[in-house]
C-alpha cells in the first residue's frame, strides 16, 4: 500500500470500540511516539510505525489516514501538558506555590518528550497549531480571571494590564526550557516565580497575603 503521509483527512480519526482494536490503535500511537522522538516526524513514516508496532502497514491505514491523524490522537491525550501551569495568585506564599507548580511543569514535559517534533511541526502543520492556539487562549482567560479577582482584593499593582501581564507570564514560562537549553543551567523555578509575582504583586500584597489565615 502506498505511503499517504502527503493529506490530512479531518482533524482526529475514529476510536474504535473493540478491546482488540484499541489496544492495536494504542500500539500505533505509542509506536508513532517512540519514532517522532528518536528520528523526528519528518523522517518517520505509517510503515516503519506499523513495522515498530508489530502490525502490518494496511492495519495503520485501517485506524489513521497517515501520521499526521495519529499525532493529533496522540497530541489530544498529551496537549495539557505541553500548556503551563495556571498560578494560585491568592495564598500565603504565592512566589513558592508557583515555583513548585512550574517544576512539576517542566517535570511534565521532559516525561512526555515530542519537545524535538513540536517546532519542526507547528511550522508546517496548521491544524495543530490551530488547536495549540486556542488551549493557549483558554489557558490565558484562566490567568487573566485569577488576576482579575487578585486585582479586585486588592493585591495586584493597581495599574497593571492584566491581559498583557496574562500572555506575560505564559511567555515567561514557555520558554523556561529554550533558556535551559541555550544556557546549559537548570531553570531555576524560584527565579522565574519571583519575576512573574513582582510583576503583579506590590511588596505590601505580599506582606497582606503572608498575613492572612490561608491554606
Amino acid at each position: 500500500m502506498p505511503e499517504r503521509d502527503d493529506k490530512l483527512v479531518g482533524e482526529f480519526p475514529f476510536v474504535p470500540k473493540q478491546e482488540r482494536a484499541q489496544q492495536k490503535r494504542n500500539a500505533l500511537i505509542e509506536s508513532g511516539y517512540a519514532l517522532f522522538n528518536s528520528k523526528g516526524y519528518e523522517q518517520t513514516t505509517a510503515k516503519e510505525i506499523a513495522a515498530h508496532a508489530g502490525v502490518a502497514t494496511g492495519t495503520f491505514y485501517r485506524y489513521f489516514s497517515d501520521k499526521r491523524q495519529l499525532l493529533m490522537s496522540l497530541l489530544e491525550d498529551k496537549l495539557e501538558k505541553f500548556l503551563p501551569p495556571e498560578p494560585s495568585w491568592i495564598s500565603r506564599d504565592p512566589e513558592a506555590v508557583l515555583a513548585a507548580l512550574l517544576e512539576a511543569h517542566y517535570e511534565r514535559l521532559n516525561e512526555v518528550g515530542l519537545k524535538r517534533v513540536l517546532p519542526e511541526l507547528l511550522s508546517k502543520e496548521p491544524e495543530l497549531a490551530e488547536v495549540l492556539g486556542a488551549a493557549r487562549k483558554k489557558l490565558h482567560a484562566r490567568i487573566h480571571l485569577g488576576l482579575k479577582q487578585a486585582s479586585e482584593n486588592g493585591l495586584t499593582w493597581s495599574d497593571l494590564d492584566l491581559d498583557t501581564v496574562s500572555w506575560a507570564i505564559m511567555v515567561l514560562v514557555e520558554n523556561g526550557q529554550e533558556k535551559e537549553s541555550q544556557s546549559g543551567k537548570r531553570v531555576d523555578y524560584r527565579e522565574v516565580a519571583k519575576v512573574i509575582c513582582r510583576m503583579v504583586f506590590p511588596p505590601e500584597a505580599i506582606e497582606d497575603l503572608q498575613s492572612r489565615k490561608i491554606d
